[in-house]
């Protein structure tokens, strides 16, 4: 991964590891590592998704492990130089600087670690189609529904999952929604 790091720019590689330390202080819900990594790519690093989404689940695990052992700034520093003599000197530097400006900001609470370990809903979209005919039918007229749902998993990696509903399927979704929501009201 150090390779990997070494590729990644001084200004990325800081926006990462602070999107990192803001989902484990829980103010968002995920590291958008395909966004990030669209932008390196567009600024002419050649660095592929995998790979980003590696150096974060990295990033994250220091950060989280510094945060329960309740690392200085130093003790972070001298621990990492110890253990990683092949990390970048401008990574040493950006993970130095992070965590001593934002580290102090990761809780450990119970029940956020509880809620972290599930993952979180971020977003969800849905368009209304019909397919009118494919290979082997020519005359389908079939409605769906195409439902993306954008969650962060527990690392924070943040990832879109879509399906197809009929209709009748649809509407036993959207009575469940209307469930939930009248007993959350309750609450």
């Amino acid at each position: 991964a150090a390779d990997k790091i070494n590729l990644i720019p001084q200004d990325f590689f800081a926006e990462l590891c602070e999107q990192i330390i803001h989902h484990l202080s829980h103010k968002i819900p995920g590291v958008n590592t395909a966004e990030l990594c669209q932008r390196i790519q567009t600024s002419g690093i050649e660095i592929n998704i995998g790979d980003l989404a590696k150096i974060a689940n990295i990033l994250s695990f220091l950060f989280s492990t510094a945060a329960r052992n309740n690392l200085s700034t130093e003790e972070l520093i001298t621990t990492l130089g110890s253990a990683v003599s092949t990390l970048p000197k401008h990574a040493l530097q950006v993970i130095r600087h992070v965590w001593n400006e934002q580290g102090k900001s990761i809780t450990e609470s119970e029940d956020a670690r509880n809620v972290a370990t599930v993952g979180q809903f971020v977003d969800m979209k849905w368009k209304l189609g019909v397919a009118m005919s494919s290979d082997t039918c020519r005359s389908l007229k079939y409605p769906y529904v195409t439902v993306t749902l954008t969650v962060a998993d527990p690392s924070g990696q943040i990832t879109d999952k879509s399906f197809e509903m009929t209709i009748p399927q649809f509407k036993n979704f959207f009575r469940q929604f209307k469930e939930m929501a009248s007993v959350l009201e309750t609450v």
